[in-house]
């Protein structure tokens, strides 16, 4: 069977691509099973300073293969925890929260249902403007159960999240910004992405991870905890190394050179 997801890496970028290009990268077990991989294989990458999550071919990622799930299910066990916090379907969403570095999410064609959860687990999500989007789930009578209500919380407000999975109704890439889904458009959204990735990838990789940890600690802690994690973080970086070589770099007008 053909890879579900590829990585590639150059330049501490990972490539990441959906690789389900006949079915419009939708989800069957195989496809479930292929991205929690390919998350644990890049949660131990440590040459990677920042990813980028695409969809080969015309789609992102079609949501749920309601033909494979009809024939015999997701295989997922729904109530066992088996990632941390989250469950195995839970997983292919939340689990690029957790991952050590920034994701970035290049969206085009469609990402419905399960595809539109997942790209909401990427830190930044670019979009072209014409991709359909949609929360899919009561169309088929169901609910958002792939972390997408725990990813959405701090995105778009209450009510337009409730218009949207009430309704299961269709939006555009460009609405989706309106709505705080999609944090930018672009005609080339893989492009962007990538322009994006280089820019962060020639910062200190030590300062972009605290930063993440930082940012997705402010979302579920009280402010103590916040405020002890912005010292605890700070405490760690200032000399170190790669620290140090920033303000160097700075200082020469020179580009650093980080170890990771």
């Amino acid at each position: 069977m053909e890879e579900r997801v590829t990585i590639t890496v150059e330049n501490g970028i990972a490539d990441v691509r959906l690789n389900r290009p006949d079915k419009m990268n939708a989800l069957d077990p195989a496809m479930f099973a292929g991205i929690n991989a390919a998350i644990e294989r890049l949660a131990g990458m440590k040459d990677v300073r920042v990813a980028v999550l695409s969809g080969e071919g015309r789609a992102f990622c079609a949501g749920l293969d309601m033909g494979s799930m009809a024939a015999g299910g997701s295989g997922n066990d729904l109530g066992k925890r088996s990632h941390g916090v989250a469950n195995t379907a839970q997983n292919v969403a939340w689990g690029w929260r957790t991952l050590p570095m920034p994701v970035i999410a290049a969206v085009h064609g469609v990402a419905l249902g399960g595809g539109f959860q997942i790209m909401s687990g990427a830190c930044v999500r670019i979009a072209r403007p014409d991709t359909r989007m949609s929360i899919r789930e009561t169309y088929w009578g169901l609910v958002p159960d792939m972390a997408g209500l725990a990813l959405w919380r701090t995105l778009a407000r209450d009510d337009v999240l409730r218009d949207l999975t009430y309704s299961a109704r269709e939006f555009t890439g460009g609405q989706a910004e309106r709505y705080g889904f999609v944090t930018r458009l672009a005609d080339d959204p893989r492009a962007a992405a990538f322009e994006l990735a280089r820019e962060i990838a020639g910062r200190n990789p030590d300062a972009v991870k605290a930063s993440k940890r930082l940012i997705n600690l402010m979302v579920d802690g009280d402010t103590a905890t916040v405020l002890q994690g912005e010292s605890d973080e700070q405490v760690k970086l200032m000399r170190s190394p790669n620290q140090v070589e920033a303000v160097k770099a700075n200082m020469e007008k020179r580009a650093p050179v980080f170890v990771d």
